[in-house]
């Protein structure tokens, strides 16, 4: 019983190798897998040898199957690898794009790095559909606001990352979208009835359920409608078995997000909420950072089970469909292959993918509004940056991928131009300063972020535009900033603030490149 419970846990830990508390949890606790972040990620080779390591501290401890080993790799804005390896467009960026074909090429590409450096699973695509613009947590996240193209180029992103030998998930169930809260934080509610969820959340699942998914991540998003208990989806035996096992007819596994996110730690508290989550129907519970809770929780689930709180069932049935999971995918045959000293893959961060991610971002970048033509503009000393300099807005990302470099971006190919970095929500005494440094500059660019949740990015903009001066908002992640200044003369969309698809949106601003990116999201 140990050992089933145990393969039904996922866990993280701090560090580019191995410590002894990963290790106890893998000898003593028997757990099923272990989370990746950016804090484990070093080099390439650094990388693969954390893998390799904690594999054969599974194999040592008499493992029959070898472990997950999972990450958040879904492009974009969210992202763990770094370092040696390809940045990828995001999901917002590649519905821009326009072809679900790109999400296979890149989908591919990334489980080929993915799978080189000893990483099986992918906690992507994300499957929700991104129809409220004050989304805190998904906005770019996203392929975009229609259920019908999302569950498009989730297939092909699916098809690729399996076609690469990648484990994949779709995720958050039954929906994230249409919610002004971060589940990090609090607890979101979602109070759509079951007609509207059917018709619009619900569809990538329906839509691609039927020919097979590998697991789906369930959201700590409260749906009145299905769950009278004021409880996350996660903990809810109507919406876990009664909704996604029972009406659609899944039958893979099922894993929660993180179980210390605050929507179920500060509310029924990360231990209990394991003991429901595998009651409400879960296969596998993940808790990413602290190992005291983990240890709790493993605990509590192995008590509640001798006492009877959690049926045995229920945990031989979790533990079959892991294992069946596993032997679809991983052999210790494949892990070990490479003995003592593995090398990484030549395709780690090769040229051809490159390639690849560059005609993406090059397809993908929007110019949605060009009055009097600022656009293209002059190479000259005129020229203003100003962007904030630290961008991660959510507990999602990370602050290692999250330093802005819209500024480099633009004096890469303008090296006259000035810059001028500001904090994301600039406040009065800081409006004031860019106000009075602009008069010996004709053109100002600013780079936006997510301007719903700092209003001081708005107040700099009206005040800007009220200058008179050649204006250009570059919104480096959520295109929807445009509700907020319709009347900017210049606007250019890029869905992401990674370096490349703000490297293509300077191009596009000095007409080294066109911008025909599809603006699939509703803007006013």
């Amino acid at each position: 019983m140990r050992e089933m419970i145990g393969q039904m846990m996922v866990f993280g830990f701090d560090g580019k190798k191995p410590d002894e508390r990963i290790k106890k949890l893998i000898t003593r606790y028997r757990i099923g897998g272990v989370i990746l972040f950016t804090r484990n990620m070093g080099n390439t080779d650094e990388i693969l040898a954390l893998t390799v390591s904690l594999q054969k501290t599974a194999k040592e401890a008499g493992y029959e199957k070898p472990l997950l080993i999972c990450v958040d790799q879904e492009n974009g804005v969210v992202r763990r690898l770094g370092k040696g390896t390809t940045v990828f467009p995001g999901a917002m960026l590649l519905g821009a794009a326009g072809d679900p074909r790109n999400a296979y090429e890149i989908g591919f590409a990334t489980g080929v790095e993915l799978k080189a450096l000893g990483i099986n699973w992918n906690l992507a695509p994300v499957t929700d559909i991104n129809n409220n613009p004050s989304n805190p947590v998904i906005g770019v996240r996203s392929y975009g606001e229609d259920p019908f193209m999302v569950s498009a180029f989730a297939k092909q992103a699916i098809l690729g990352m399996r076609k690469a030998g990648i484990i994949t998930t779709l995720k958050h169930f039954p929906g994230h979208g249409d919610t002004d809260t971060d589940s990090h934080l609090a607890l979101p509610v979602i109070r759509h009835d079951l007609s509207r969820l059917r018709a619009v959340e619900l569809v990538p699942y329906k839509e691609l359920i039927p020919w097979g998914v590998d697991t789906i991540m369930t959201a700590h998003i409260h749906f009145p409608a299905i769950e009278r208990r004021k409880i996350p989806a996660t903990l809810s035996h109507n919406i876990v078995t009664g909704l996604l096992r029972e009406e659609l007819g899944y039958d893979g596994v099922i894993t929660t997000d993180c179980m210390e996110m605050k929507a179920v730690r500060e509310t029924i508290g990360t231990a209990q909420g394991t003991i429901d989550a595998i009651n409400a129907g879960v296969d596998i519970v993940m808790i990413s950072h602290t190992y005291e809770l983990q240890e709790a929780s493993a605990q509590a689930v192995y008590d509640s089970v001798r006492h009877g709180d959690i049926p045995e069932e229920k945990i031989m049935d979790a533990y079959n469909r892991i294992s069946k999971l596993k032997d679809k995918y991983l052999s210790w045959e494949d892990i070990l292959a490479n003995g003592d000293t593995p090398k990484v893959s030549e395709k780690v961060g090769c040229q051809a993918h490159s390639l690849l991610a560059w005609k993406v971002f090059r397809k993908g970048i929007k110019l949605f509004r060009n009055e009097s033509n600022i656009i293209p503009a002059q190479k000259n000393g005129d020229t203003l940056v100003i962007h904030p300099g630290t961008v991660n807005m959510t507990l999602a990302e990370d602050v290692e991928h999250s330093n802005c470099s819209l500024g480099m971006a633009i004096r890469s190919i303008n090296p006259c131009a000035s810059e001028m970095c500001i904090d994301p929500d600039p406040d009065a005494s800081v409006i004031a300063e860019v106000l009075s440094r602009i008069n010996s500059f004709d053109i100002i660019i600013v780079g936006t972020l997510c301007a719903s949740q700092n209003p001081g990015q708005i107040k700099l903009v009206r005040k800007l535009l009220e200058t008179g001066k050649n204006l250009i908002i570059i919104a480096m992640k959520s295109p929807y900033d445009y509700q907020f200044f319709p009347d900017v003369p210049a606007y250019i969309a890029t869905f992401e603030y990674t370096y490349p698809a703000l490297l293509q949106a300077a191009r596009v601003l000095y007409g080294h490149d066109i911008a025909d990116g599809e603006m699939h999201v509703t803007l006013p």
